[in-house]
């Protein structure tokens, strides 16, 4: 029998991405921590607990593979997940990597509903903003293409870069709240994550990723959204456009 697991599948881009598949036809195990009792599909897969994995993977040949988070060094705990899927004969595997924002991190619109600032010590680097139903809809296409040629890994982005302060201000605009930045320093916003609850390294770590983007290493954007799906990415703008509803006060 063949299928799709979606690891994170309650997640931003593992509940799109499992609406995008169900809605093609294709048979989607949604696999969590917490499995929804109505959905008979819903599995329990946790990365701390191996006995979860076999089960998790039965009688599916593709996953979607959402790493754990809050996690420097995945390997110890992605490694052995990857072998069983292989003795298990799954086919495809499609990961999703970000070293830009955590998977299951409050989104923009989660964010703008409690607070009304950004904080950030990534200055005015830009980076290539892309939508959580963009993400999804390239990780829908990519398990149907079995092209022996087919590539590795895609950079996914949205079609422009765009830093903090222009975010800021595109929300501002459309929905009325006022988005300001906080500006602040790698030490201070590495301090603020370990406050949180972030384990220390993986909170320095983060922090050093706003640096990167200060500096101007993730100004960039690409265009497999476009090769992959067939159509552009969305810009942010139509994004807060979309959640208007949500981020008006």
């Amino acid at each position: 029998m063949s299928g799709v697991l979606v690891t994170g599948g309650t997640g931003k881009t593992g509940k799109t991405l499992v609406r995008e598949l169900r809605d093609a036809g294709v048979r989607v195990r949604v696999a969590s921590r917490d499995p929804a009792a109505a959905d008979p599909d819903a599995i329990r897969f946790d990365w701390t607990d191996p006995t979860t994995c076999a089960p998790a993977l039965d009688g599916t040949d593709r996953v979607f593979l959402l790493p754990p988070v809050e996690s420097v060094d995945p390997l110890p705990l992605v490694e052995p997940f990857l072998h069983r899927a292989q003795r298990a004969g799954v086919r495809r595997l499609v990961m999703l990597g970000s070293a830009i924002a955590l998977p299951n991190a409050p989104s923009a619109v989660e964010m703008s509903a409690q607070v009304q600032a950004i904080r950030t010590a990534a200055g005015d680097g830009r980076l290539g903003w892309v939508d959580a139903r963009d993400i999804a809809a390239c990780a829908a296409a990519l398990p149907a293409d079995q092209g022996a040629d087919a590539r590795s890994d895609y950079l996914i982005t949205g079609p422009c870069e765009m830093s903090y302060p222009q975010a800021a201000q595109i929300i501002t605009a459309q929905t009325g709240r006022q988005v300001r930045v906080e500006r602040t320093t790698e030490e201070e916003q590495a301090a603020a994550y370990r406050a949180s609850g972030m384990p220390a390294d993986f909170a320095a770590a983060l922090a050093a990723v706003e640096r990167g983007i200060r500096e101007g290493h993730e100004d960039r954007v690409s265009t497999a959204v476009l090769e992959l799906t067939g159509r552009p990415p969305r810009i942010f703008a139509a994004f807060v456009s979309d959640h208007a509803y949500e981020w008006t006060p």
